[in-house]
């Protein structure tokens, strides 16, 4: 891997150590536009680059006790079996098309992110609510729309994750930042499983990608520490709305969108989106209870 690629995979794992997301916002973006990886390929790589960054980082909050397993266990399976779909059904779907759905994914992040907590403060700061049976087919349905999105376009959905992890497992605000990430691996790794069988995967760049990202991780955890999250997050979430505007207008020519609406390819994309506006309303109700 290059130094330039290198650094902006450092860049990327910044942005996750201080932000606690956002890393196939960027990641996408990076491998499709600067290191000129096709599409499909991108999607897959950002969701092995995603796992792999969840999954290191979730072992310093289990250290912490930060995370709830068995309803990080029960939503992740639920995502693993819609991310592993999305990833098979992306086949049929074009890379264009594909990369539409992610700007639209970017749109509505940078929108939750811009309008944050308007009462100070995480919901439930505290302590977890008490002991309950989880609502498995609540669960069942917001764990597989948000992996069947992840599989798709390549997002780990960490902002649709935590707010159900609050609302329907009980959890608390720390907790439930920890047991996304369980839920994030879970689902990103369940997705790249999808994609395998159909697209190439450069795995030297991947490695390399997921160390320069792990690196900047750790040095952006640490400046999390001196530096106002509530600034740095807006920030960011206007850089992501311009990038999708940026890639919804580098996506919309007359070709692309005759290949990606042929009568062989429509069914797909509109299940697609609808799975996409689906998502966006429950992240959307799921941030108006817990608020």
């Amino acid at each position: 891997m290059s130094i330039f690629a290198a650094v902006l995979a450092s860049i990327m794992g910044l942005t996750l150590g201080l932000l606690g997301g956002g890393g196939s916002i960027l990641t996408v973006p990076i491998l499709v536009y600067a290191l000129g990886v096709d599409e499909k390929s991108a999607i897959a790589t950002s969701l092995l680059v995603v796992g792999s960054t969840s999954a290191m980082a979730l072992i310093a909050h289990a250290r912490s006790g930060n995370v709830s397993w068995k309803t990080g266990l029960t939503f992740g399976a639920f995502g693993m079996l819609g991310a592993f779909l999305g990833g098979m059904a992306a086949k049929f779907i074009p890379g264009g098309a594909l990369l539409m759905l992610f700007a639209l994914l970017m749109l509505v992040t940078s929108v939750a992110m811009l309008r944050g907590k308007k009462n100070g403060g995480d919901e439930r700061e505290g302590e977890d609510a008490p002991e309950k049976d989880l609502p498995i087919a609540k669960i069942a349905l917001e764990g597989t729309v948000v992996g069947l999105v992840t599989g798709l376009v390549g997002a780990g959905g960490g902002f649709l994750v935590v707010p159900a992890l609050v609302l329907l497992g009980g959890l608390s605000m720390k907790r439930a930042i920890g047991t996304s990430l369980l839920v994030i691996a879970m689902k990103s790794f369940a997705g790249f499983a999808g994609f395998a069988g159909h697209v190439s995967i450069d795995y030297a760049l991947t490695l390399g990608f997921v160390g320069a990202a792990v690196v900047g991780t750790l040095v952006g955890v640490s400046l999390a520490r001196r530096i106002e999250a509530s600034k740095l997050r807006k920030g960011f979430a206007i850089f992501v709305l311009v990038m999708a505007f940026f890639i919804l207008g580098k996506q919309v020519d007359p070709a692309m969108l005759e290949a990606a609406f042929s009568p062989n390819t429509i069914l797909m994309i509109g299940l697609a989106a609808g799975a996409t506006i689906g998502s966006i309303f429950t992240a959307v109700i799921l941030r108006q209870q817990t608020t």
